[in-house]
């Protein structure tokens, strides 16, 4: 007779009924609050496994330009910059074909989606959505990198990339357990080299550094808030929602695991770590895999966290109509309204 508690999302939800989040949000100050983030952020860092990379030892970012193009409404550029002592990260920087001092910066970690940054920076699309964030920043004004994310493109195992297998996730997950190193530990890692290297270009605002992505790339932008301060705003599309309603009970890619994590607290904690600076989660309500009604609990959950900071009106849901997908449409109006203002950070 089979196990009720082994019956597809029961057992999520038996251990989720019957363990104490340490950090689960309870603070009722803003002095709380602050406190609350001081030590969750010291412990996911530990979780995510970036001090371990860390002791990898420093390197030089040693970037290297390897092509420029001009398009028709911006400068493409693609370089490669070292994000540990000999491993490089390529990305496109696209900028406007003019401009007068320095501009934000816009960072779109892409998904699982085939093309990548490719699609991010407007290349190669792959279908539905509004993929090219990276094209859509640049129109907008501002400076993008579209970096390629750890286990695809060019950053996939040999093996991999020679049987044109569309990422290396499960097998470099694994493996980075091993040495108490997680893939979203890694991404996190490598966000946060590209904006050491945004601080080395005067062109750009580094001040200023703008995150969102989708799918994969949501969780990349969480996380990567959630752990460095100089991400500004955070837009995360197709993923806030509960860990227990979405990669805790439907399949989900092994890159999106991290362990312990439900022992610390839920999504919606990990984003109270972004307060009071700007959030917007983006969310289709008919996606399949992040389920809505579980996406605004957990948006009801983070916004008690933006009162407490004292700041309600710098956390938003923005919903699109259809499924898993990147939804443009509020995206762009919410930076303008944040990007230039001085309480970004108070």
């Amino acid at each position: 007779m089979q196990n009720p508690v082994l019956a597809p999302g029961s057992y999520t939800s038996y251990l989720a009924e019957r363990t104490y989040g340490i950090y689960r949000f309870r603070a009722t100050t803003p002095q709380e609050l602050k406190l609350w983030q001081v030590e969750f952020r010291r412990a996911l860092r530990d979780a995510l496994g970036l001090d371990h990379i860390a002791e990898m030892g420093e390197c030089e970012l040693d970037p290297e330009l390897l092509a420029t193009k001009e398009m028709d409404d911006h400068i493409l550029e693609e370089w490669t910059v070292q994000t540990e002592p000999g491993f490089r990260v390529p990305f496109y920087l696209l900028r406007p074909l003019q401009q007068d001092g320095p501009l934000p910066l816009v960072i779109t970690p892409h998904g699982h989606e085939r093309y990548g940054r490719h699609a991010a920076a407007g290349l190669q699309l792959e279908g539905e959505g509004d993929e090219d964030m990276a094209r859509q920043a640049v129109r907008e004004g501002y400076i993008a990198i579209a970096p390629d994310v750890r286990a695809f493109g060019s950053l996939r195992t040999q093996a991999d990339i020679d049987k044109d297998a569309r990422n290396s996730c499960r097998y470099l997950s694994v493996r980075a357990m091993l040495f108490g190193r997680t893939l979203i530990g890694e991404r996190v890692w490598d966000m946060c080299r590209l904006m050491d290297y945004a601080a080395t270009r005067q062109e750009i605002d580094a001040s200023k550094i703008v995150v969102t992505g989708n799918s994969g790339g949501g969780t990349v932008t969480l996380f990567t808030a959630a752990c460095d301060e100089r991400v500004k705003i955070a837009i995360p599309s197709s993923y806030f929602c509960t860990f227990e309603h979405s990669i805790g009970t439907i399949n989900h890619c092994e890159c999106n695991y991290v362990p312990g994590i439900m022992r610390l607290g839920e999504m919606s904690d990990v984003a109270g770590l972004i307060a009071p600076r700007p959030f917007m989660a983006v969310n289709g309500k008919e996606d399949p895999i992040y389920p809505y009604e579980a996406t605004k609990r957990a948006f009801a959950a983070l916004r008690n966290i933006y009162k407490v900071a004292g700041v309600p009106k710098r956390c938003r849901l923005s919903t699109g109509r259809g499924g898993h997908r990147y939804y443009k449409k509020d995206v762009w109006p919410f930076v303008r309204e944040w990007i230039g203002k001085d309480i970004l950070v108070s």
